[in-house]
């Protein structure tokens, strides 16, 4: 594994490097709280199948770092979309098997629904991870708002302190409550843990859980990006789609199938909370190996 640093227009991505530099590419991302390191066991095994894993750390994690002091520090998903392609763009990379979960995901989803010349196959944890912000503000069933009680928390100046002053217990809470049945140790939660000491991370989360509600604005560089994806486009590439059966924000999406065009299959792990590739990481290599297999086919 080496550590690496690549420059877009936007931002120094940061990122680790598993396997042979002729391996087919792969590109795995992260989500909220967590960071590369969800992928500590899942890529090595990628690598021994012939890949070339690539996992960066997004904007406002880790060594990853704005380029321009001005930019808009946006959590928005068409900048986490943009982010992707341009780090294929910057690298070399025509295309790629491409997954992840939450914010890693949710920017696979949308270079694969917007640019699906660019992805072989989708693993994407939750299915369907594309916001409809339109919708943003139509209620969910009483359990569901109570699994989102911290976005409801960053709306306000009291969660943006509340996160800035306790980055690592706010962090903490949320992989207890959303993966029940994973027992992570202190050492594990604090490898991941340093991500969230980048300068722009508080910066970066908040914006992310206040655009998704349409209560601030996005950054206009991204606003082509997102008109397009304001029309849901449906996803067309191949597709494995992750749920945990125990995830506790996250109560299943089956009901996202209609939203996938192409070969698509969701699967199901069990006892396995939202942090999918860390908790259950041979069954999330073998899923990234099937979709290669099946745009092949």
């Amino acid at each position: 594994m080496q550590e690496k640093t690549v420059t877009t227009d936007v931002l120094d991505i940061a990122y680790r490097e598993y396997g042979a530099p002729g391996g087919w590419p792969c590109i795995m991302g992260h989500g909220f709280p967590y960071d590369v390191n969800a992928y500590a066991e899942t890529a090595p095994i990628l690598a021994e199948a012939g890949a070339r894993v690539l996992v960066p750390w997004l904007r406002g994690y880790g060594p990853t770092r704005f380029r321009s002091a001005s930019t808009l520090r946006s959590g928005e998903q068409a900048a986490l979309g943009a982010d992707l392609l341009a780090f294929m763009d910057t690298l070399g990379i025509q295309r790629a098997v491409v997954g992840g979960y939450d914010w890693g995901g949710r920017a696979a989803c949308v270079v694969a629904a917007l640019h699906p010349e660019r992805v072989i196959g989708l693993v994407s944890g939750n299915s369907y991870n594309i916001q409809n912000i339109a919708r943003a503000m139509e209620p969910a069933s009483p359990p569901e708002e109570a699994a989102l009680w911290y976005q409801y928390l960053f709306h306000n100046e009291r969660g943006r302190r509340a996160l800035e002053r306790n980055r690592r217990g706010f962090a903490r809470q949320l992989w207890a409550m959303w993966s029940p049945k994973w027992k992570f140790d202190d050492a594990t939660f604090e490898k991941s843990a340093a991500s969230f000491d980048n300068p722009d991370f508080v910066d970066v989360v908040i914006h992310s859980y206040r655009h998704r509600y349409a209560l601030v604005a996005g950054d206009p560089a991204y606003a082509a990006i997102e008109a397009r994806l304001a029309g849901q486009p449906p996803i067309r590439v191949p597709t494995i789609a992750i749920d945990g059966d125990s995830d506790g924000v996250n109560p299943g999406t089956a009901h996202h199938a209609r939203k996938f065009e192409g070969a698509f299959e969701r699967r199901v792990f069990t006892d396995a909370g939202h942090n999918l590739p860390q908790e259950r990481p041979a069954e999330w290599v073998q899923a990234v190996i099937d979709v290669r297999k099946t745009a092949a086919s």
